[in-house]
């Protein structure tokens, strides 16, 4: 893996940069959509590359426990089990154990849990972790980590961290078993706390990771507060690095935190309220099941020309949900992806012009205000 930073924003922290993977390259800033077990729900990999997407996330917990690492190993790997042939950066699975799994207890040799699926029990180190995404064969992955509630305490956010910063140091130890040109993310936690935070990110810079994630955040802090610990804990990462921020998809959220220096963003969040009827729009979000567009004829966005807005009516669509249609969740989540993926391409023409802060603020004065 390889990252090139080509552009910085003149009156903001944007950045503009470029990431090489054995499987392509893709611009940043960029929204991956998020492949849980292996596909985007009722999004296909065909789909995916229309829309001009060059990365998407898989969650090697999942994978894991169903059908099993091995057994896409077998098969070619989870490029050739899933016919995408994009980059694929793959999640740790340390937040699904923490928050999914039952009776997980964590140490600092690994963490111990129970399946969510059958209750059969597993033992997993951070080097257990690693292989299993090599066996994946991911481009990207995430060291284990440990993710924490909110709120917790100090004392016990510093226990968890010491258990965190452990993993990854052995993390990045067991790379030397392996010849690959995949890139490895540290992942700075330290819950809400500025100390914690600032050493996180300095003990894992100095291990020298290929990239950098933030995560325990949008996991129930305020968003103000959200807002500002990503601003501190960007300030501590290397400017020759990506930067990760885990688990944010929204329109307004994506470009606050592009706007403090993030680089790449992955969220369910879109493709699941999609299929609720929640739509991205450019002047805001809309709930498709109401009753005022039962008998409107327009697409879900007049300036969108995703392929669900060139051929469908929000009519059309709204009574696909209402049906329980499969077809409808299809369209309105082709809609939600391609709406962030063309937000953040975008971004990446706005910080090029140096004019960045003007394009978040048009965007969101039109998007908060309609």
């Amino acid at each position: 893996m390889q990252f090139t930073l080509l552009d910085e924003d003149a009156s903001t922290s944007a950045r503009w940069g470029k990431i090489s993977t054995a499987h392509g390259t893709f611009d940043t800033p960029t929204f991956m959509p998020v492949g849980t077990q292996g596909a985007v729900k009722g999004i296909s990999p065909e789909d995916l590359r229309e829309m001009g997407i060059g990365v998407i996330l898989c969650n090697a917990y999942h994978l894991y426990l169903r059908p099993g690492y091995q057994t896409i190993a077998k098969l070619g790997g989870l490029h050739s089990f899933m016919n995408w042939q994009g980059a694929i950066i793959t999640d740790s699975g340390g937040y699904q154990i923490f928050s999914i799994s039952s009776l997980q207890k964590s140490s600092q040799e690994g963490v111990r849990f129970k399946s969510h699926i059958d209750g059969s029990e597993h033992f997993l180190s951070p080097e257990d972790v690693l292989k299993i995404q090599f066996a994946l064969g991911a481009d990207l992955m995430m060291v284990l980590d440990e993710c924490t509630s909110y709120p917790i305490t100090h004392s016990q956010a510093e226990k968890s961290l010491a258990v965190t910063l452990n993993w990854a140091r052995r993390t990045k130890q067991a790379m030397v078993n392996y010849k690959s040109n995949s890139g490895l993310f540290g992942i700075v936690q330290g819950s809400t706390f500025k100390d914690l935070r600032k050493r996180c990110a300095e003990e894992l810079v100095e291990l020298d990771f290929d990239g950098y994630a933030l995560g325990g955040l949008g996991v129930g802090e305020p968003p103000s507060l959200r807002k500002e610990l990503i601003e501190f804990s960007a300030g501590y990462l290397p400017s020759g690095k990506p930067r990760y921020l885990m688990g944010i998809g929204t329109p307004e959220e994506l470009l606050d935190s592009v706007s403090l220096g993030i680089d790449i963003f992955d969220c369910a969040l879109p493709t699941r309220i999609a299929r609720n009827g929640g739509i991205f729009t450019r002047k805001g979000q809309i709930s498709l099941r109401n009753a005022e567009y039962k008998e409107d004829s327009n697409p879900l966005d007049v300036e969108c020309d995703c392929y669900t807005c060139r051929n469908y009516s929000r009519a059309y669509l709204r009574h696909l949900l209402w049906a329980r249609e499969i077809l409808g969740m299809r369209l309105t989540s082709y809609h939600n992806v391609y709406f962030l993926a063309r937000l953040m391409k975008e971004a990446g023409g706005a910080i090029r012009k140096d004019r960045f802060r003007e394009f978040k603020d048009e965007f969101l004065e039109m998007y908060n205000n309609s």
